[in-house]
């Protein structure tokens, strides 16, 4: 895949100069403006939580990307996605008094205003961007672009042949196994803030044992997985007067593939005790489908079963 972000300085014009770029080498432009129409669509009208932003631009633009070469021109774009052979990433800067100017321009206002505008601007722009990505400052991009009196056209036609130059396009578009990788840790995120698709119904929910069970009804939910919680408790030990003495209530039930799911830690005498109690369940109720879970179990089940990685 070819993936060249772009980002620049306030009133820099780096906007039109995305626009040209993407507009030069064929690629799909995704603007802020458009990213937040697909991610409010996508998880509904309420505001993403800013930590979540990430992971959900993520989600969004791995599936895309599987499709189409992007032109991303929004801000903090650079710190979306490992930087592999795939990801070129350009800034435009320009003079202060260039950009003073077109402040000017854009927001009808004198010169002191807009030097004052400019200043709120990147600080709001750096606030943001360490809230949704984790850092106020870029990395270093593979190209910095000055363009001091220079046409936004004739910019974009400079940084599309250096995109060209760099052979991005040959890497074809992003393979389906690393987009569903992709994807599945960015979902991950989402689950521990409750982010899940648009349109799924709200449904009243025992308080859970462990945070770790509301990760993992929060991604059933992503995927659109039917699931019941502490569904059922299976006796394993009794006393001589027929009395239940031990017993054994697994976390979850997922009826659609009729398995009991048990969830555990890397702790090691959680692991063993659990691991005693499955086998010792297993060996009373053989017609039981139960399975332990780390979150790698989670992610082979979804890959293994062919389960949605888009919301639908």
């Amino acid at each position: 895949m070819a993936l060249v972000t772009i980002s620049g300085e306030p009133a820099s014009r780096w906007e039109d100069v995305a626009h040209g770029v993407a507009q030069i080498l064929g690629f799909e432009l995704v603007t802020e403006t458009r990213l937040e129409q697909w991610i409010r669509e996508e998880f509904g009208p309420n505001p993403i939580p800013e930590r979540a932003w990430k992971a959900s631009a993520v989600t969004i633009l791995a599936r895309l990307a599987c499709n189409h070469h992007l032109a991303i021109a929004v801000e903090g774009a650079d710190a979306l996605f490992p930087t592999l052979d795939y990801l070129f990433e350009a800034r435009i800067v320009a003079p202060l008094e260039q950009r003073i100017g077109n402040a000017m321009l854009d927001f009808g206002i004198d010169r002191p205003q807009a030097a004052q505008r400019l200043a709120s601007i990147e600080i709001e722009r750096k606030r943001a961007r360490k809230s949704r990505v984790g850092r106020s400052v870029s990395h270093p991009p593979d190209v910095v672009l000055n363009i001091a009196r220079r046409d936004p056209a004739v910019a974009a036609e400079i940084l599309a042949a250096a995109v060209e130059k760099s052979g991005l396009k040959e890497h074809g578009f992003l393979p389906e196994p690393v987009a569903e990788e992709l994807q599945f840790s960015a979902r991950m995120t989402l689950a521990q803030y409750s982010v899940t698709p648009a349109g799924k119904a709200e449904v009243a929910r025992s308080g859970f044992g462990h945070p770790s069970e509301k990760l993992f009804a929060n991604l059933l939910d992503f995927y659109r997985i039917e699931w019941v919680y502490e569904p059922r408790s299976f006796p394993l030990q009794w006393n001589k007067d027929g009395q239940v003495t031990e017993a054994f209530t697994p976390d979850f039930y997922l009826p659609e593939f009729d398995l009991y799911v048990e969830l555990t830690t890397m702790k090691q005498s959680l692991v063993t005790r659990k691991n005693r109690k499955v086998k010792l369940l297993r060996a009373i109720y053989p017609h039981v489908n139960i399975q332990i879970f780390y979150q790698k179990d989670f992610q082979d089940l979804v890959l293994k079963h062919g389960l949605p990685m888009a919301a639908q």
